[in-house]
């Protein structure tokens, strides 16, 4: 489990799905122009959680963005995959929240497996 998660866990709160950014991140121009350490340290530093009680995400190595929220709070989970995205397991999710809150994160990889976990939580 990652590191941000696992520290800032609250009382009764466990793990239910822990994923990351896939692999497919190294294929970019940005990772190809960086010599894929961007890539590398996108995906070594961010942190896609569901737990018991809300969902956590955070990304970035100095400047952190996190994202939580409640479960209760949380109206959908959507993905979004390609035809690559179907064949080597990737996509992207969107968090679409009671208040309108709505955000989307990329390339990550299992997103059906993550929206499974976030359906039978709930």
């Amino acid at each position: 489990m990652g590191r941000y998660a696992n520290n800032h866990l609250i009382r009764e709160e466990s793990v239910a799905f822990e994923t990351r950014l896939h692999w497919i991140t190294f294929l970019t121009l940005k990772s190809i122009f960086t010599l894929t350490l961007a890539a590398w340290f996108d995906r070594w530093f961010s942190e896609f959680v569901i737990t018991n009680r809300r969902i956590i995400i955070k990304t970035g190595i100095i400047g952190r963005e996190t994202f939580e929220m409640n479960l209760s709070k949380i109206e959908s989970v959507n993905v979004d995959q390609s035809i690559m995205g179907r064949i080597f397991n990737y996509g992207s999710i969107t968090i679409i929240g009671s208040g309108g809150t709505k955000e989307s994160f990329h390339k990550i990889a299992k997103p059906l497996a993550f929206r499974k976990a976030f359906q039978e939580l709930c």
